[in-house]
C-alpha cells in the first residue's frame, strides 16, 4: 500500500516524542455495526436487530444485517489492519452471537469465530482488547425486563465468565462494558438507542445495573483467568456551563452527575457521590448492601471514550434533569459535535487527578465526516487528519502533565453501521462501499500509519538505560 504523492504534505503530530516507547497505536470496532451475518452461525435476534426493525426508529429504515460482512471478511479485514501498521486492535464480542438466549451454554459456532479471528490476530502480531458487552443485549433478557432488572447484571456475569473461559487463552486484555450510559439513558431514558424505552426510572436502575454487571463479571474473570488484565470503557464528555449564572453552574453539575459520575465515582472511588444522589434520587432504590463493594473491585485500567465538549443551560420542564445540552463550538462534524482537542486534554487530566492512578487507554475516540471517493478513486478526509492530529497532540498536553495515558484507539476502523443513526454516519479510517464491501483506505488512514511508524522509529531509536 502506497501513499499517493499529493497526500504526503499532511503534517505530523506536533509532539509525538511525549508518547512512551510503548503506547499502543490501534483501531477500534463493535459487533453488531460491522459483522452482519445477522441470522447466521447460531446467532440469537439482540435488541438491536428489533430495535432496527421496528419502523421509523432508524435513517432509512437500515439495518445491522448485513452492516460490513466482517462475519465473512475478517481475514482480509485483518491483513487489513496489518497492512496499516496497527499492532492493536479492540473488537467487541456479540452476546447475542455467543449465548443467543442469554444463558447456558455458549453457540460452539460463535465461539469458533472468536478463536478464529482473535488466533487470526496474534498470526498477525496485533495485540486485541475484547469488549464483553457493547450494546446486543439478546433480545430474552429485554423480554425479561432487560437492564433495569438485577437479573440481568446476573447473566452478563455467567455470559463473561463463559467468554473467557472459551477464549482467554487468545486474548488477555478484557473490557466488560462499553459506554453503559448509552445503554442506560439512550436505550431506557430517551429511546433514542435500542431497546427504545422512555421510562427515566428505568434508566436509572439500568446504569446501577450496569455498574453491578461490571463488579459481578470482574469477580468471575477474576476466578477463571487471573493473570487477564480487565477494565470497564466509559465515556467522559467535558460538560461546562453555558453562562456564569448560579441555574447553568447547578445544570452543569446534574449533567456531569448523571452522565460522567454515576459510573465513574462507584467504579473507582466506591461510591456514588452526593452530586449523584441529587441529581438521580431514584438510585437509591435500587442499591443493595454489598453492591459498591464487587463495583470497585480493583480492576488493571480505565478505559475512556470522549467525543464531545458541550455547554449546559438551566431551562425548567426541559427533560428529567430540567436543562438543555448543546455542543460547543465549532460543531463541525457531520453529527454536528464539536471539534475541542483541548477538551480531551481536560478530560484526561479529570479522570487522573479525580478518579484513578491507572494506566488510561483511549479505546475511542473519532469524528464523523461527509467522506466521500473523488474521481482518482482517493479519500481525501482532511478534516479527519486534522481531528487525529489535533486530538493526539492534547493526548501528547496530557501526558506531559503526568496523566499516565498508554494507548489510542481510533474510532473507528471501517465505515459502519450508526447505530440509530443507519449509514449515513462515517466514522472510519477505511471507506466502505456497502454495496460492494470494497474497503479503500481513507487518507487518515495513510497518515495514521505514518505516524505509527513515525513512533516505532522513534522508540527503536531510545537507547536502553538500565
Amino acid at each position: 500500500m502506497t501513499i499517493a504523492p499529493r497526500l504526503t504534505a499532511e503534517p505530523s503530530l506536533s509532539d509525538l516524542a511525549a508518547f512512551p516507547p510503548y503506547f499502543r497505536w490501534g483501531f477500534a470496532t463493535a459487533a453488531y455495526q460491522i459483522e452482519g451475518a445477522a441470522n447466521e452461525g447460531g446467532r440469537g435476534a439482540s435488541i438491536w436487530d428489533t430495535f432496527a426493525h421496528t419502523d421509523g426508529l432508524t435513517r432509512h429504515g437500515d439495518t445491522g444485517d448485513i452492516a460490513c460482512d466482517h462475519y465473512h471478511r475478517w481475514e482480509s479485514d485483518l491483513d487489513l489492519l496489518a497492512e496499516l501498521g496497527t499492532t492493536d486492535y479492540r473488537l467487541s464480542v456479540s452476546w447475542s452471537r455467543l449465548q443467543p438466549a442469554g444463558e447456558g451454554e455458549l453457540n460452539p459456532e460463535a465461539v469458533a469465530f472468536y478463536r478464529d479471528v482473535l488466533a487470526g490476530l496474534r498470526d498477525r502480531g496485533i495485540r486485541p482488547l475484547v469488549t464483553l458487552y457493547h450494546w446486543d443485549l439478546p433480545q430474552p433478557l429485554e423480554d425479561a425486563g432487560g437492564w433495569p432488572e438485577r437479573a440481568t447484571a446476573e447473566r452478563f456475569a455467567d455470559y463473561a465468565e463463559r467468554t473467557v473461559r472459551a477464549l482467554g487463552d487468545l486474548a488477555d486484555e478484557w473490557v466488560t462494558l462499553n459506554e453503559p450510559w448509552c445503554s442506560a439513558f439512550l436505550g431506557y431514558g430517551t429511546g433514542a438507542h435500542a431497546p427504545g424505552r422512555h421510562d427515566w426510572t428505568a434508566a436509572v436502575a439500568a446504569a446501577h445495573h450496569l455498574n453491578l454487571a461490571h463488579g459481578l463479571a470482574l469477580a468471575r474473570i477474576r476466578t477463571v483467568r487471573p493473570a487477564a488484565r480487565v477494565g470497564i470503557t466509559n465515556i467522559v464528555t467535558d460538560v461546562l456551563p453555558e453562562s456564569t449564572a448560579l441555574a447553568d453552574r447547578a445544570a452543569a453539575t446534574r449533567q456531569d452527575a448523571a452522565s460522567n459520575r454515576v459510573f465513574l465515582d462507584p467504579v473507582y472511588l466506591g461510591e456514588y457521590s452526593s452530586a449523584v444522589h441529587e441529581a438521580l434520587p431514584a438510585l437509591a432504590a435500587v442499591i443493595r448492601p454489598g453492591d459498591l463493594d464487587l463495583i470497585a473491585a480493583p480492576v488493571d485500567f480505565a478505559g475512556v471514550n470522549h467525543y464531545q465538549r458541550v455547554l449546559v443551560r438551566h431551562e425548567d420542564g426541559s427533560g428529567a434533569l430540567d436543562l438543555v445540552e448543546t455542543p460547543a463550538e465549532p460543531a463541525t462534524t457531520s453529527f454536528g459535535w464539536s471539534v475541542t482537542p483541548d477538551a480531551l486534554t481536560a478530560v484526561l487530566q479529570r479522570v487522573a487527578r479525580e478518579f484513578t492512578s491507572l494506566p488510561i487507554y483511549i479505546t475511542e475516540s473519532g469524528a464523523s465526516f461527509h467522506d466521500y471517493v473523488d474521481p482518482d478513486g482517493v479519500v481525501a478526509d482532511h478534516e479527519r487528519v486534522a481531528y487525529l492530529r489535533g486530538y493526539l497532540d492534547a493526548a501528547a498536553v496530557a501526558i506531559r502533565s503526568g496523566v499516565d495515558l498508554q494507548g489510542y484507539y481510533a474510532w473507528s476502523f471501517l465505515d459502519n453501521f450508526e447505530w440509530a443513526e443507519g449509514y449515513g454516519k462515517r466514522f472510519g479510517l477505511v471507506f466502505v462501499d456497502y454495496g460492494t464491501q470494497q474497503r479503500i483506505p481513507k487518507l487518515s488512514a495513510h497518515w495514521y500509519r505514518r505516524t505509527i511508524e513515525q513512533h516505532q522509529a522513534q522508540a527503536d531509536a531510545t537507547p536502553l538505560t538500565a
